[in-house]
């Protein structure tokens, strides 16, 4: 039996592993636990490890280290990957006011630090470090260490101390500041949805099919080229109904209209309504159904997945399906939203088109685009560690800030996100395929959270009761009160003031203080893609802040 207690309590890389996964595997069996049907997700794996951590189940520093941040870089990483390509977007949109809201945020943070030390005496090396904690910043904590190494050539142990015990409080002082600014506001989830799709209109609003009667006789006799070029409308029509013969034919560049044809197209809403203005009046009982149903002359409708590599990053423009195959790509659909089908835009593995055309010709597409379910369930790797490789180095890249006595990092998650997020966005543009099944990324993520986790509840727990008993259970007191009032106080100026969604509040408020622990808990609870889209706009302003704040106030002591 004496093997079976050194996997518990000895040392070496079966031990590390046993106690990682038991950690794990008890976390998860908790987080089927829900109170007032709320559970606390993966986040019962960080208190299983602090159990654990706290029962002498301990790993060699060094195993616990590289668990813990390749964990946040696998984690991070296949965040950025699914979020890249609407980033910038986003952030165009609304990424200024929650980037002012992220600023006002660890501001707020820095002076409740200030005002507890000033009200109780407590030294303010400790709540510096207790502060990194209360915002679940490890590199917060490192830069206050290394600042104070540099400066005097010591260390203080209070500053890891007062990290690891406010830590878990730190994680759950924002839970429950989003679940009361739910309760005060009285969030509903489908009013959130519809200020959701007013607040990023342009971005969210789906495509629409209408059809349209020629009454303008300034379009007459011009071809729908002529009409597009001159007027920049971005649409496709598909089909066209001449009033003269009866016939449906496929409508092409060099379509000419007359008064009474019907047009068949698609495009955004604000879109057709500038082309009511410019043809005609719009006929709604002639949807899809009523033309699929007319006599077409073997047109037909049909989708495919794009899943030949050489496709990716081609512009459709550049594909000449309508000189060579008489075929029309009306629409396309990526990652759950659909995008007009205009020529600049650049195809990606993954995508599905939307082809209508000749029945024989539409067939002849399959090979062209591949159309190969099967594919897409092959893991695509080599962008992953070739992001990690890059951010790893731009994680690492020193940043000198004029009158900073350090360079400041943007640290081992930072640099990996922001690089996911470049790669997933251009990487198509380069040629370089980052499309991964939804299913493999969501469980790289996953284990990479679960990995970090488990590291920090274990390193946290050893001592944790002996601390908090020793007069450590003030640290965690000011912990919790840095962790909830600023957010409480961001969370009333978000939603009263700025009018957000309270799924870009979730977002930001666990972006601004760098919780992945909250976000997957917020993006579990509102099931909304919005909550990682807004934690991953003021995540590298944040974490440069953070480790710019810590290293400032350790300045500010000395």
């Amino acid at each position: 039996m004496s093997w079976l207690i050194d996997l518990f309590v000895g040392t070496g890389v079966a031990h590390s592993i046993f106690i990682v996964a038991l950690v794990i595997f008890v976390g998860l069996m908790l987080s089927r636990i829900k109170i007032s049907s709320v559970s606390l997700g993966l986040t019962w794996i960080l208190f299983a490890g602090i159990l654990a951590g706290q029962l002498g189940c301990a790993i060699d520093p060094a195993t616990a280290s590289f668990i813990k941040e390749f964990g946040l870089i696998l984690f991070v990483f296949s965040l950025g990957m699914e979020l890249g390509p609407g980033f910038f977007s986003s952030f165009r949109k609304g990424g200024v006011t929650l980037n002012l809201l992220a600023f006002v945020l660890v501001l707020c943070g820095c002076l409740a630090t200030l005002t507890v030390h000033w009200a109780t005496g407590e030294s303010l090396l400790t709540l510096v470090g207790v502060m990194s904690g209360a915002v679940t910043n490890t590199p917060c904590m490192g830069a206050a260490q290394q600042t104070l190494l540099d400066m005097t050539g010591t260390q203080e142990p209070t500053i890891a101390q007062g990290y690891a015990v406010a830590y878990p409080l730190g994680v759950v002082g924002v839970i429950l500041c989003l679940a009361l600014l739910r309760k005060m506001f009285r969030i509903d989830f489908k009013k959130e949805d519809d200020i959701l799709l007013r607040a990023n209109h342009d971005m969210a609003e789906t495509l629409e099919a209408a059809t349209l009667e020629v009454a303008n006789e300034a379009v007459c006799g011009k071809t729908l080229n002529e009409i597009q070029r001159h007027f920049g409308r971005q649409c496709v029509i598909t089909r066209i109904l001449h009033r003269a013969s009866g016939d449906v034919e496929l409508a092409g560049a060099a379509t000419t209209l007359q008064l009474g044809d019907k047009l068949f197209m698609v495009a955004t809403p604000e879109e057709l309504s500038a082309m009511e203005l410019l043809i005609g009046h719009r006929i709604e009982t002639m949807d899809q159904g009523a033309w699929d149903a007319m006599k077409t002359n073997h047109l037909a409708s049909q989708k495919f997945v794009i899943t030949n590599p050489s496709i990716n990053g081609k512009r459709l423009g550049d594909m000449k399906l309508r000189q060579t195959f008489d075929v029309t790509i009306t629409r396309i659909r990526r990652a759950g939203v659909e995008l007009i089908a205009t020529p600049g835009l650049l195809l990606q593995m993954g995508d599905t088109v939307t082809v209508v055309g000749d029945t024989q010709r539409i067939n002849k597409l399959s090979p062209i685009l591949g159309n190969s379910i099967k594919q897409l369930n092959e893991p695509n790797l080599i962008p992953y560690f070739l992001g990690i490789v890059l951010g790893v180095m731009l994680g690492m890249l020193p940043i000198v800030v004029p009158g900073m006595p350090v360079p400041v990092k943007l640290g081992l998650a930072g640099g990996p996100l922001i690089v996911a997020i470049l790669i997933s966005t251009f990487g198509p543009k380069l040629k370089i395929v980052t499309y991964m099944s939804t299913s493999a990324n969501h469980m790289v993520r996953m284990i990479g959270l679960s990995l970090f986790l488990a590291s920090v509840g274990i390193t946290a727990g050893s001592g944790f009761i002996e601390t908090v008993v020793g007069g450590g259970y003030w640290w965690v007191l000011y912990g919790f009160l840095i962790t909830f009032l600023p957010c409480l106080v961001v969370g009333l100026l978000a939603r009263s003031v700025f009018h957000l969604s309270y799924y870009s509040i979730s977002g930001m408020l666990s972006g601004g203080m760098t919780d992945p622990i909250v976000m997957a808990y917020a993006q579990n609870v509102c099931d909304n893609n919005q909550v990682p889209v807004a934690y991953s706009t003021v995540y590298p302003l944040t974490m440069f802040l953070r480790v710019l704040t810590a290293e400032v106030m350790v300045l500010f002591c000395l």
